[in-house]
């Protein structure tokens, strides 16, 4: 297996980085960004060794996201259901999408680019309250429904990259469905790219070797799908963490060259796998 470690440890820090979910590396600086259990956005220096509060939304940060440029850091927030963006010029953070389409957010949970600077959004809602799964939003904050289609708990996204299809994690199904993306920019048809019985998948990115990678929430570990249509299925163990300690309950992974930094709902800090 690679290499896994624990980056920064953020229990006895001040501030305390406190259950992450969401992680993102900086595009230029490869500073190391989370967000926290209270709404903090902390900013972690690219050897690991300190820590900042940059920002706060006052709620419970889920997913988050650089926009292409990195002028901007977009932030799903569960507890004022939406996408709040913060101008890292300024330190300022406002809201910048409760939905779209006559559809308010019930869990905005994770965000991601294309290639456009059109933002998707994940909408996790409960199995009991189906409604749509993503939304795609222009830079100017105008959005719509991108799929309506409900999902089981749609949850980390990923786009292909080719960009022709968003990869959305399903976690009650448990797996991940690709949804096509047509010439016109709509959703097409969707697909299984796995099942993965006796888990519950999280966060997922596409890594420097074009291989899928998940983080399940449960059981600690880190999975990668070899997804073509030759080997479609091909689940193999990355970093598996029985003690839960290195990893525990990862969520978001985001990538820094070969290195996948990991957040972990479950502790304090933020977990590398040297691939």
């Amino acid at each position: 297996m690679p290499s896994t470690r624990v980056f920064f440890d953020g229990l006895f820090t001040s501030p305390r980085l406190d259950h992450p979910e969401g992680v993102a590396v900086h595009p230029r600086d490869g500073s190391v960004w989370c967000g926290g259990e209270a709404g903090q956005i902390f900013r972690i220096d690219p050897a690991g060794t300190k820590i900042e509060q940059i920002a706060t939304t006052n709620g419970f940060v889920l997913g988050i996201a650089f926009d292409p440029t990195a002028s901007y850091l977009f932030i799903c927030d569960i507890v004022h259901p939406g996408v709040f963006r913060l101008d890292l010029a300024t330190g300022q953070v406002e809201l910048f999408a409760d939905g779209a389409g006559g559809h308010r957010f019930r869990n905005p949970n994770y965000a991601v680019f294309d290639a456009q600077d059109r933002l998707y959004v994940s909408d996790s809602r409960q199995l009991d309250e189906p409604g749509p799964a993503v939304f795609r939003y222009a830079m100017d904050g105008t959005g719509e429904v991108w799929d309506e289609r409900p999902m089981a708990f749609a949850n980390g996204l990923a786009l292909a990259p080719d960009e022709s299809s968003l990869y959305v994690v399903e976690s009650f199904m448990p797996g991940v469905t690709r949804v096509e993306i047509r010439a016109d920019g709509s959703a097409g048809e969707r697909s299984t790219v796995v099942e993965l019985p006796g888990t519950v998948p999280d966060g997922i990115a596409f890594g420097p070797d074009g291989l899928l990678y998940i983080a399940c929430y449960e059981p600690s570990k880190v999975l990668r799908v070899r997804h073509d249509e030759k080997t479609a299925g091909n689940v193999e163990v990355v970093a598996d963490d029985p003690t839960a300690h290195l990893l525990c309950h990862p969520t978001n992974l985001a990538f820094k060259g070969t290195t996948a930094y990991v957040a972990n709902l479950g502790r304090w800090h933020i977990t590398a796998i040297d691939l």
